[in-house]
């Protein structure tokens, strides 16, 4: 347990952005949910809209410092590419 001040301060700091961005990190999940549900039910317009916003999230969350740079890379890459197989015939 911290003892000084600003060791304290420096405590709850942490503790209100463990909050913030464990909140912010299950929107990710929801939205990615979303997108990987509307491709599932083949829907190609609804789907290529959640993509979008889960990966307009993603790049968010990455420039904030929530999560790393290459693991919103890697989400977007693997919801994009789910989405090509799924509608790469269609038009």
């Amino acid at each position: 347990m911290p003892k000084k001040r600003a060791d304290l301060k420096r405590a709850r700091r942490q503790e209100e952005r463990r909050l913030r961005n464990r909140s912010v990190r299950s929107s990710l999940k929801t939205f990615s949910r979303k997108a990987s549900d509307a491709i599932a039910d083949g829907d190609q317009e609804t789907a290529q809209e959640a993509v979008a916003l889960a990966c307009a999230r993603y790049d968010r969350a990455a420039r904030k410092g929530i999560i790393h740079i290459n693991n919103a890379a890697r989400h977007k890459s693997q919801l994009t590419r789910r989405y090509n197989a799924a509608f790469s015939g269609a038009s």
